[in-house]
């Protein structure tokens, strides 16, 4: 078979990325526009204004990914696109674009969900990783688990009920004067405090479910802030953050590696931008090895969102035949 060379677009959040991808698994380039300088002003991101900036930048991030890759319109395969879950708003002007361009150049279309790209991040990342394994998927966003059967084929073993990860990591991170993005801040301080410090709740759900909720132990953080405070208490800001982390990576960890056993397999996979947490990462590699099994992650370039992961999973979707038309649309939410 000859190579297949996709175009990368995604743009459901606050990156505004194009990546071309050869293969599936060899990236040519990848180029992301953040928007976090913006959003950081206002603690968290913005909706409308994620959108507009996503128009601003979206053409310049296509012609430099192909630029870089040292390809043109005429050398791509198929070009590939987030179409949900995420912003409604970010996610049409990737889809509109994505359209737009496979419209003029009679490329063919191939639309992404947004988490099947995070999951095939890792086959990028490690060329020789193939199914059947379990990933955990945390993020802003999403906090999942999820069997890959196939290349094609997942099976979501477990979900938060409310918050995901990501999320709760944000909250608290504001809560304690960090700033945003909450992610890297909390596991930055997190070194220098006691993960033993503050004895955070870990949520147990109904008998056999492998579903998280981070909602009670957010919220258990913020009451033992304003009790504190109240008291006119002074407290250490890196214990706080260091038991918070301890709290939500033992339930991230717990509940991945009792999936893997459940379906017999050795190989465990993390993507994200919480796979980025250096906590997260170390937990799961010492529980794993007690186990026998085996834990990778992609960089933390590939752990945030990037369209290197949307060319990725368009690989597979486009070798096995699927195609979108142009009534495609942008979906907020999208079930796996």
């Amino acid at each position: 078979m000859s190579d297949v060379i996709i175009l990368g677009i995604e743009s459901s959040c606050d990156e505004t990325a194009a990546a071309v991808v050869r293969n599936g698994r060899e990236v040519l380039s990848n180029v992301i526009n953040s928007q976090i300088d913006i959003h950081k002003r206002y603690g968290g991101v913005v909706p409308e204004i994620a959108s507009r900036c996503h128009i601003e930048a979206v053409n310049t991030v296509i012609d430099e990914a192909l630029e870089q890759a040292g390809v043109e319109f005429g050398d791509i395969d198929a070009i590939a696109v987030t179409y949900g879950p995420g912003l409604v708003g970010a996610l049409l002007v990737g889809v509109s674009t994505a359209k737009a361009l496979a419209y003029a150049l009679k490329k063919p279309l191939v639309n992404v969900h947004h988490i099947k790209g995070h999951i095939c991040a890792n086959y990028v990342a490690h060329n020789d990783l193939e199914p059947p394994f379990v990933c955990l998927v945390a993020s802003g966003g999403h906090s999942h688990i999820v069997y890959a059967k196939d290349y094609l084929d997942y099976e979501i073993m477990g979900m938060t009920r409310d918050d995901a990860a990501g999320e709760a990591f944000d909250k608290i991170a504001r809560v304690l004067g960090l700033g945003y993005p909450g992610g890297p801040k909390i596991d930055a301080l997190a070194k220098e405090g006691n993960p033993h410090a503050v004895e955070f709740p870990r949520v147990k759900m109904a008998e056999g479910s492998l579903d998280f909720s981070f909602s009670g132990v957010k919220t258990a953080v913020i009451n033992h802030i304003h009790k504190l405070d109240q008291k006119g208490e002074e407290y250490n800001k890196a214990d706080i953050a260091a038991s918070f982390q301890e709290a939500v990576t033992d339930a991230l960890v717990s509940h991945t590696l009792e999936a893997a056993k459940r379906k017999g397999l050795k190989q465990v996979v993390i993507a994200g931008g919480v796979a980025s947490n250096s906590a997260l990462r170390g937990k799961m590699e010492e529980e794993a090895k007690k186990l026998g099994m085996g834990v990778l992650y992609p960089p933390p370039v590939l752990c945030t969102d990037n369209a290197v992961m949307i060319a990725s999973a368009g690989y597979f979707e486009y070798v096995s035949g699927k195609r979108a038309d142009m009534r495609l649309n942008a979906v907020a939410s999208l079930s796996l």
